[in-house]
């Protein structure tokens, strides 16, 4: 099978089958063979991995990742690209091709199928406009994960990995941090895509916490929390948590709140740590 990591030989399968890219599904086919080698080197992929691709496109990564990988499950939304995976992964038994959208899709059961309910390994070029509800999809489903490693937006790879105080932090940051750790792998520049995307892109890598870095009462609550803290980014942290639509508290508990978990008066949400988070959402519900 032709290596489809070759700009020509990606012409020639879309052209053979009059392939029109979707807006609809943020299409930006990878053409570099650099690029794929060191996604699948940072997954760490070999013999013994269940790996799960989202939007394996024509088949590209998929090929490389099923020469490395005892199984690979591909998940496709676009129809249209069905018949070309069939085409493209004919010569590899150990590919099973899924048509449905990841967002629907029941991850947890297609673990137990295909590795027994065992931790997989995501890899991804992920389409940019979805980035978030996938990987906190996959988070929050508690998916048996080991890890993900994804092409996302470059912006978005920053803002996963910031520290607190800088101006990529935000709720990302800590939802990432909170089931991961971050690294990121490589920057990505446009001519690396087919067609080339208007942003710069970038390779990280999310292994999975086995336990989490903080320990907290009510995990839920700890997401509010976060969520209300950059609602409002600039302003006081308990005009933050006042205001949200998603809590309750009345300021006499925010600030006692703060003084049971050590926060000053005027703290705003972009200072503070995940460790801090977790001591303020504990702090609500010892309150």
């Amino acid at each position: 099978m032709a290596n489809l990591g070759q700009p020509k030989n990606t012409i020639e399968i879309i052209q053979k089958y009059q392939f029109v890219f979707s807006k609809k599904y943020g299409q930006n086919f990878l053409i570099d063979t650099h690029v794929l080698d060191k996604i699948i080197a940072a997954a760490s992929i070999t013999d013994q991995d269940c790996v799960l691709e989202i939007g394996p496109g024509i088949g590209t990564m998929t090929q490389c990742l099923a020469e490395h990988a005892k199984t690979v499950i591909a998940v496709e939304i676009d129809r249209a690209l069905i018949p070309i995976l069939e085409d493209t992964l004919g010569g590899y038994p150990n590919v099973t091709v899924i048509h449905g959208d990841i967002l629907k899709t029941d991850v947890c059961a297609l673990t137990k199928q295909y590795n027994a309910g065992n931790p997989i390994k995501v890899v991804a070029n992920l389409p940019y406009y979805i980035t978030t509800p996938i990987i906190m999809g996959l988070f929050d489903n508690h998916v048996p994960l080991e890890s993900l490693t994804v092409m996302v937006q470059k912006e978005v790879a920053n803002r996963m990995q910031a520290a607190p105080g800088t101006k990529d932090y935000g709720a990302l940051s800590l939802a990432v941090q909170y089931y991961a750790t971050p690294y990121l792998v490589a920057n990505v520049p446009p001519n690396c895509f087919m067609p080339r995307p208007r942003v710069g892109s970038a390779v990280i890598r999310l292994t999975r916490h086995t336990e989490p870095p903080v320990q907290v009462a009510d995990e839920k609550l700890l997401f509010q929390l976060i969520r209300a803290s950059f609602h409002e980014r600039r302003k006081l942290l308990s005009n933050g948590l006042y205001n949200s639509p998603e809590l309750s508290f009345t300021k006499e508990e925010i600030l006692q709140a703060y003084n049971i978990a050590g926060l000053p008066e005027k703290v705003r949400g972009e200072t503070l740590s995940l460790e801090q988070f977790a001591a303020l959402s504990n702090a609500f519900v010892l309150n």
